[in-house]
């Protein structure tokens, strides 16, 4: 059995004109030690999915269907009080911008401190050594001196490495990193990436990486899923992905990396896009932006404008899209004419 198993998850947003559906239908599952990637552009829900697994979504959103479950519980039927046991003990969270998330008035020492006391019955001088310890897991130069200053002292990329170091003071089964390395320069992210994959193989924890940047995930994770308009539309494991993707979108966005470029020319890029939640396009979300909606022949493929693709299996991988269905029924079909 899976440690997390999410299966058919929707969240909503009520708003005056109506409900949106931030998130239709999304499943996947993560076991204990797995580094699992959500990729996608701005609005494609990748934030959503991840604030949803510990029920964070702030009014006027909400989850209104689907199943969490963790470790046999599920947990988006648990009280706020059941939650609070596992959100940051067994469950962590890295966000984007580490000067959103440390409190500018505590020090770093205080705030781990009270971070582990808020869980464990535990000292303070013995929550200040598995706060010493935890910095230098993280290899945060001068720890002792660094608990005692703030966080506007420290560099963008020592305070993403303190908020690792909080994300691990709990030993979580499962770390999830939204975007960690957005606000760090280039540089920078790859020591913070290989960090957080060094401390997750190191101590079995499960990694969930919420990123628009396909060769980070295809350094980092071992699974995939890819997410347009709330969908997942394609999944599998990630080096089968990123060497043979199947969804027009999939193609895309690799396509739009700026290392498939031609030196000297213009970058690739999908036209159009993302469409607002409250007005998706009928049938298949993405059909307004795909180059491969129109047949060969001119024709377009009506099913691509009138119905939501259903997931078909390709190799290890599942894809929801039209025309890959299209050209797995004529495979089959090819195969059984004698």
């Amino acid at each position: 059995m899976a440690l997390l198993e999410v299966s058919q998850l929707d969240v909503r947003f009520a708003l005056r004109q109506g409900e949106v559906r931030a998130l239709r239908d999304v499943s996947f599952t993560l076991d204990r030690g797995e580094r699992l990637g959500i990729v996608g552009e701005s609005g494609a829900g990748k934030s959503v999915a991840a604030f949803s697994l510990l029920n964070l979504i702030s009014r006027p959103g909400f989850i209104a269907g689907g199943r969490i479950v963790f470790d046999g519980q599920t947990l988006n039927t648990l009280s706020e009080r059941k939650l609070r046991k596992v959100r940051g003990n067994r469950i962590s969270m890295i966000f984007q911008d580490p000067m959103m998330t440390l409190n500018p008035v505590l020090s770093i020492g205080e705030q781990m401190v009270e971070c582990l006391k808020a869980h464990r019955r535990i000292s303070s001088k013995a929550a200040r050594a598995i706060a010493l310890d935890k910095l230098r897991q993280v290899q945060i130069p001068s720890p002792e001196k660094r608990l005692d200053q703030y966080p506007h002292e420290l560099s963008g990329g020592m305070r993403q490495r303190i908020i690792i170091a909080i994300a691990l003071l709990l030993d979580p089964d499962i770390i999830i990193a939204d975007e960690p390395t957005t606000a760090l320069d280039v540089t920078i992210q790859a020591e913070i990436m290989a960090l957080l994959l060094d401390l997750c193989e190191q101590h079995n924890v499960g990694l969930i990486l919420i990123t628009h940047d396909l060769g980070v995930v295809s350094q980092v994770t071992q699974r995939m899923l890819v997410m347009y308009a709330g969908r997942v539309i394609e999944q599998g494991p990630t080096r089968e992905i990123i060497n043979d993707p199947q969804h027009p979108y999939t193609q895309g966005l690799l396509n739009a990396l700026p290392q498939m470029a031609t030196p000297g020319e213009k970058l690739n890029q999908i036209r159009g896009s993302m469409p607002s939640l409250a007005k998706l396009p009928s049938g298949c979300a993405f059909h307004p932006r795909c180059d491969f909606m129109t047949r060969q022949s001119g024709e377009p493929r009506a099913a691509c404008i009138e119905q939501v693709p259903g997931f078909v299996g390709t190799g290890s991988c599942r894809v929801a899209c039209h025309m890959v269905a299209e050209m797995l029924e004529d495979r089959r079909l090819k195969e059984e004419t004698p």
